[in-house]
């Protein structure tokens, strides 16, 4: 990748502007907030830490040993980029789009040590003639059903709906919720843990996963091919966008059974690598070592072009999941990523502030904790 691209393409150029969005967002959960007694009479308290996470935590006020858990995702335009290229293949590509949608659910939840006991789909429609398109159904069908195996969760049903007048024709929304729990309640991953000192074990991502997607689809139009354009690996720009989330469900598990003291996780998401100072202590993360990206980003900043700042501070850049951990453990972390065939790597530590900020040394960024306010 190169440097030159800062007067180039931004996020918010896209229509996506989390400076407009961050503001409602603290405005509904400052909201939240004053509901959280209307539950007391029923024997349950909100656990008020999770205000703010990625995924909220109820526990019951009698002496039981678990937390229930529950999360709302969507998927956001990625099956846009998979209805044009099944225009232009043949391949409907729902199988991945369905574990996209379920990864950005079940992703959030594990980010508190709570797993996902159940998936619902929601599927919105412009016009209910959508579903007859055999392939494309069977295809969502499979990759919903697959990647709740992957979860290790159970498929408990959803909501099909049409909402005609209120989408572009031929396109379909979807989203879901979950329910998981946290169980002994002592796997709660509390950001009260985290400290100073601790490592920043990166987890790899498959790709682009399900944000960003805006942006990428815009870069297509200015590729001599679209969608076909061949990357430097070969592939086309289409085929890497459609690399299906990886699923860390499994690797939280493992490591919650092995004893393995998880201080806190990141679900990178929305915000790029901004997403590493969500705890909110003042800390500063200082990335030491990154991973060398996809080469589908590569595309995405040269023709944009985007520079370094916009794309490590909204998208992924190969790092899909950060655990927070004592320093002695990370090895641990790595071992057990390998073994259920992910990659993971120390990319750097945590220091105590009196600020918070992300500090990138390879490429000399700096994100300072007013660029990440979703609290």
């Amino acid at each position: 990748m190169t440097k030159d691209a800062d007067d180039g393409m931004t996020y918010a150029d896209t229509g996506v502007n989390y400076d407009d969005m961050d503001p409602f967002k603290r405005k509904c959960l400052s909201a939240a907030i004053e509901t959280v007694g209307n539950i007391e009479r029923l024997g349950f308290r909100a656990l008020l830490e999770s205000y703010g996470e990625s995924v909220f935590l109820i526990e019951p006020t009698d002496d039981v040993p678990f937390m229930s858990a529950d999360v709302n995702e969507g998927l956001g335009t990625k099956n846009l980029v998979a209805d044009a290229m099944y225009r232009l293949t043949g391949k409907s590509y729902y199988d991945q789009i369905a574990q996209d949608t379920v990864a950005m659910i079940v992703n959030d939840m594990i980010t508190l040590g709570a797993l996902p006991l159940s998936v619902k789909m929601h599927l919105d429609l412009s016009k209910s003639n959508w579903v007859n398109d055999e392939k494309r159904t069977r295809d969502l069908v499979e990759g919903w059903k697959n990647a709740c195996n992957m979860s290790r969760c159970v498929w408990s049903g959803g909501e099909t709906a049409t909402l005609k007048d209120m989408m572009e024709p031929r396109t379909a929304i979807l989203s879901g919720s979950a329910m998981g729990c946290v169980k002994p309640k002592e796997r709660l991953i509390a950001t009260s843990n985290l400290q100073g000192g601790d490592a920043i074990v990166l987890v790899a991502s498959s790709g682009i996963h399900a944000n960003s997607l805006s942006m990428a689809r815009q870069i297509a139009d200015k590729l001599p091919e679209g969608y076909l354009t061949k990357l430097d690996d070969g592939r086309t720009y289409g085929e890497a966008l459609l690399d299906p989330t990886i699923i860390y469900v499994p690797l939280v598990e493992e490591c919650l059974n092995a004893g393995i003291p998880i201080h806190y996780t990141v679900n990178i998401t929305g915000h790029g690598w901004r997403k590493l100072m969500r705890a909110p202590q003042p800390f500063t993360y200082v990335l030491e070592k990154i991973p060398e990206p996809q080469p589908v980003f590569r595309s995405i900043q040269e023709h944009g072009p985007v520079s370094f700042e916009e794309m490590y501070g909204n998208l992924n850049m190969g790092a899909g999941f950060v655990f927070y951990v004592p320093d002695n453990e990370v090895q641990r972390v790595i071992e057990l990523a390998k073994t259920l065939g992910m990659s993971a790597s120390h990319a750097g530590h945590i220091e105590t502030s009196k600020e918070k900020k992300v500090v990138i040394q390879p490429l000399n960024l700096e994100y300072c904790g007013e660029t990440l306010r979703v609290r």
